[in-house]
C-alpha cells in the first residue's frame, strides 16, 4: 500500500504565536492518525524557485489516512488557528 504525505510550504507567517499554538494542537491530531513528522522547518538551501520561510512534511500509512487526518475535527480545529496568519501551499500526496 502506498503511503500518504502532507507537504506544506509557507510563503509568510504573520503571527509566530498563532503558529506555535497551531503546531501544538496539530501534533495531537497527527499522533491520533499515526502520522509522523519527516520535516518541520530546519536548515535548507534553495537551489531553484522561491525561498519559502518554512516547510513541513508529514507521512501517514496511506493516502486515505492522510485525507482522514486533514478533514478530521481535531486537525480542522488546529487549522482554524492559522486563519489570516499564514500564506501557505498545502497538498496531500500519494507516495511510495
Amino acid at each position: 500500500m502506498s503511503k500518504g504525505y502532507i507537504v506544506t510550504v509557507y510563503e509568510s507567517i504573520k503571527n509566530e504565536e498563532a503558529l506555535k499554538n497551531y503546531a501544538a494542537k496539530a501534533k495531537d491530531a497527527v499522533e491520533k492518525y499515526n502520522g509522523k513528522f519527516l520535516i518541520r522547518g530546519g536548515r535548507k538551501i534553495v537551489t531553484e524557485g522561491k525561498n519559502f520561510v518554512r516547510t513541513a512534511v508529514l507521512e501517514f500509512d496511506s493516502f486515505d489516512k492522510a485525507k482522514e487526518f486533514f478533514y478530521s475535527k481535531e486537525y480542522q480545529e488546529a487549522h482554524n488557528l492559522l486563519k489570516e496568519t499564514v500564506v501557505r501551499s498545502h497538498q496531500i500526496i500519494e507516495g511510495t
